[in-house]
Parts: C-alpha cells; structure tokens; sequence
C-alpha cells in the first residue's frame, strides 16, 4: 500500500488506464480473430468488409497508446497481405 499521497493517485490512475487498455486491447483481439475465422473459412466479401474496422481499431489504439504505431501497421499489412491472399 502506498505512504504517499500522490502514490495513491498514481495507483487510482494506473488502475484507470489499465481498465482502458485491457478493454482496448479486447476490442482489437476480437476482430482480429474474426476477421482470421473469416479468412480460415474463405469469406472474401465478408472479410473484405470487416477488414476496415480491424484497421481503424489498430489505428486509435495506436492513438492512444496501447500498441506501438509500428507494431499496427505490421498487423495491417500482415491482415491485408492474407485477404489478398484469398482466391
């Protein structure tokens, strides 16, 4: 437990931060791996289509902090790179 006031306020504000990001990070797994059950099953249209969402959840988690920019446009290219992929 924290002696110092301004301790306190740092464990309240990382509780915050880290329920934002855990749920952030939620978010983006889930269309992922949607998007990936869609791919496995062949769906192109329907990928095609939720492909645009997975890319914006990248782009404002990247916003905000949660995923390096460069770590979210590695898994853009790498999710648009197995669309295309697709017959």
């Amino acid at each position: 437990m924290p002696n110092i006031k301004s301790a306190e306020k740092r464990v309240r504000s990382t509780e915050r931060k880290s329920s934002v990001n855990r749920a952030t990070k939620s978010r983006v797994t889930t269309l992922e791996r949607n998007f990936g059950d869609l791919i496995k099953g062949g769906n192109k249209d329907e990928a095609t289509a939720l492909l645009p969402k997975v890319t914006s959840a990248y782009d404002k988690a990247a916003k905000k902090g949660v995923y390096h920019q460069n770590k979210a446009d590695q898994k853009k290219a790498r999710l648009t790179r197995s669309l295309n992929s697709l017959n």
